[in-house]
């Protein structure tokens, strides 16, 4: 016999802006979970069921920003500290550290 109440929990709320924010800063889904006071497993059941793809695809959709504000703050951080500049160097224009050996000993075999 139904009652007309619903059964079980209520659904969590998603503040999917928090979560896309938290997407950008490159926070892990139990993170992400943990800051929401929900499961992960909830996180990505509400996203599949509110957005048709699981976490990690909802997670390569918002991360994106965060990476790309990332690399701005590192391209003006190189600016004015060498060794970002030599790793962006390295990262980005195939620049290395070699290291060049001299010998003067001469080996002959007979």
């Amino acid at each position: 016999m139904k009652t007309g109440k619903p059964n079980g929990r209520p659904k969590a709320i998603i503040d999917y802006k928090l979560v896309d924010k938290l997407c950008g800063i490159q926070c892990t889904g139990e993170e992400i979970a943990s800051v929401l006071s929900i499961d992960y497993d909830t996180l990505n059941a509400r996203i599949k069921e509110d957005h048709k793809m699981g976490f990690s695809d909802y997670f390569k959709k918002h991360s994106g920003s965060g990476k790309a504000s990332l690399r701005r703050n590192q391209f003006n951080l190189s600016k004015t500290n060498a060794a970002m500049c030599i790793w962006l160097g390295k990262q980005y224009l195939g620049q290395k550290d070699t290291i060049e050996e001299e010998s003067n000993n001469s080996l002959k075999i007979d």
